[in-house]
């Protein structure tokens, strides 16, 4: 139930919705949004059939549903119209500046990384630089993604291999703990940082990492744990194949600050985007306004070592195979080929959200799922510490 007092109205709504006699399947569709505030409804139905036989392989039809509508998550965390989505709470005190600069060194910031993440992991193995080399190999795969506020992180597959790549074996010295605690200490360390010198208006800065840092173990071979080396083909792929998130900037280079107006360029990034105009000459070697519409950042949105084990290519093709895969399980329909199979639909928008019980209850949902992530997270952790106590 939810943690506060209901008015009568919502929670008169909340017991018609959860008495119901399709209550389960209510509940289980906004299990599978994740508890989302905002739903989009659909309406239709889907059919899958052999193209050769005629037989009928799956069908599907939102009649059956609560309400005749399949609710599937909104794909944003917050209200679309939520009022501190994407902006800054007070513009006057929000270092535009600074947020620029940070996107536009994120590539050498992660170029620092990767060097020391080397010394760290030959330091914690007893090894040199040279000896590092000739036992081990360090590969990464990594994209870059925007926040809703413009500012850029990075998600990175990071890998130890024998001394000739994936085909051989790692050293049995490169454990996950040795690996984590190497990750954690370089993104850490004082040489992992960018220093940007003063320049007329504009202080002096130092841009380094964040606290954020989630570093998770990959299951190579499964074991039942969600994180398997599917799954991160299908991660990785999938951030490799989209654009930055909707920041609201535009997707080619900016001839002049008016362009903004005739795009209606929301506030915030407007003012990013200014920022990039302004520091432009004071910083001539980083070509901020050249990279204006990126808010910036210079770099590419996927890249990977040089002799990565796969390349973005199979990483895209890994996440089409791995969601037809899913797709086959989940409707149980037999591994056939793409040609054989004719796959007809029609589907039709029929508006969004919860009323207000249902607001209530999806809450709820949310918050429970929240904490079997919190506890799964936690177990996560206490494995590595446990594996490291072992090694």
């Amino acid at each position: 139930m939810p943690d506060t007092l209901l008015d009568p109205t919502t929670l008169g709504d909340l017991l018609r919705v959860a008495s119901a006699s399709d209550f389960d399947r209510w509940q289980d569709q906004i299990r599978r949004t994740g508890g989302c505030s905002d739903p989009i409804h659909l309406t239709g139905w889907t059919l899958t059939k052999d193209k050769t036989t005629g037989e009928t392989l799956h069908h599907y039809s939102t009649e059956t549903e609560p309400g005749g509508r399949l609710r599937l998550a909104c794909g944003t965390r917050h209200a679309s119209d939520a009022s501190a989505l994407g902006t800054a709470l007070d513009p006057t005190m929000y270092d535009y500046a600074a947020a620029v600069l940070f996107n536009n060194h994120a590539g050498d910031l992660w170029m620092r990384f990767t060097t020391r993440l080397r010394r760290e992991i030959a330091a914690r193995a007893g090894l040199s630089q040279r000896e590092l080399k000739q036992s081990a190999r360090l590969s990464y795969g990594k994209v870059a993604e925007f926040q809703k506020r413009g500012a850029l992180h990075f998600h990175a597959v990071i890998r130890i291999d024998g001394p000739e790549g994936p085909e051989t074996p790692p050293p049995s010295w490169a454990t996950v703990t040795l690996v984590t605690d190497a990750i954690h200490a370089a993104a850490s360390h004082s040489y992992t940082s960018v220093s940007v010198p003063a320049a007329d208006d504009q202080p002096a800065r130092t841009f380094r990492w964040g606290t954020q840092l989630d570093v998770r173990p990959v299951k190579a071979f499964g074991d039942g744990s969600d994180i398997t080396e599917q799954a991160v083909a299908s991660y990785v792929a999938k951030y490799a194949t989209k654009a930055a998130e909707n920041t609201g900037t535009l997707d080619r280079r900016i001839g002049e600050l008016a362009e903004l107006d005739r795009h209606q360029v929301p506030d915030h990034t407007r003012r990013l985007i200014e920022a990039c105009k302004h520091l432009d000459p004071l910083y001539p070697d980083r070509r901020l306004w050249a990279w204006a519409h990126m808010l910036g950042f210079r770099g590419h949105f996927s890249s990977k070592s040089r002799r990565y084990s796969t390349t973005l290519g199979e990483l895209r093709q890994a996440r089409a195979d791995f969601r037809a895969a899913q797709e086959r399980e989940a409707l149980g329909t037999p591994d056939s080929e793409p040609d054989t199979v004719l796959v007809l639909a029609d589907w039709q928008y029929a508006g969004h959200g919860h009323t207000a019980g249902e607001s209530a209850l999806a809450a709820t949902i949310a918050r429970g799922l929240q904490l079997n992530r919190d506890t799964a997270r936690e177990a996560l952790q206490d494995q590595i510490i446990m594996e490291g106590a072992a090694a």
